[in-house]
């Protein structure tokens, strides 16, 4: 199976606009705001857009991501894409989270694109998140697709369901990791991997 490239026709399927728009217009409406002034007229289709394309992962398959550009390759060292950005919704409130991804496999005669990661870490972030869940999701489907000597992923993003509401913690930042293989069983080689990722390159 090819990989899916949306249209926004596709993206934006006519009979869930509406009922999202239904639903947005309902909620300004509780929140005591009048949703037929000017400048809120078009704020629910604007909303049930938005709120599609933030959730276009659901309608994606990762692996088929990764496998519509696999090639076999002898290479065994480190793979690593750093500094992926990323865009969430954070599930228990849906408000965004936000930050970089770090990725590595260690190949076992087999190696994608390296877009792929990328596009990988996009279709999970595309949904109703946990950054925990998050790095486990990425981290599986790049052992499942490839089949490497190992994976690691750490993540690093900030949310604002901390930094709008809560307690407001402005500047606080959450980082998640996940790891298989030799990643887990050899130190050395996860280090080698914490310390790339850690490096700022002039």
């Amino acid at each position: 199976m090819e990989e899916k490239n949306y249209t926004k026709k596709e993206l934006y399927d006519p009979e869930t606009i509406e009922q999202l728009k239904e639903h947005y217009t309902a909620v300004l409406r509780l929140l005591g705001e009048d949703p037929e002034r000017e400048g809120l007229v078009k704020t629910p289709e604007r909303m049930a857009k938005a709120m599609c394309f933030l959730t276009q992962g659901y309608d994606q398959d990762p692996l088929e991501i990764l496998r519509s550009a696999m090639f076999n390759e002898k290479y065994k060292q480190m793979v690593l894409v750093k500094d992926i950005e990323f865009y969430s919704m954070c599930e228990h409130h849906v408000l965004p989270f936000y930050g970089k991804a770090h990725v590595a496999y260690i190949p076992n005669g087999r190696i994608t694109g390296l877009s792929k990661i990328a596009r990988v870490v996009e279709c999970f972030a595309r949904r109703l998140q946990v950054q925990e869940r998050l790095t486990v999701q990425i981290r599986d489907c790049i052992q499942e697709a490839l089949n490497p000597l190992g994976v690691a992923v750490v993540i690093e993003a900030s949310h604002m369901c901390m930094q709008m509401r809560g307690v407001e913690s402005q500047q606080s930042a959450t980082t998640t990791s996940a790891f298989t293989g030799i990643f887990l069983k050899d130190h050395r080689t996860r280090e080698e991997f914490m310390n790339l990722i850690s490096h700022k390159y002039r």
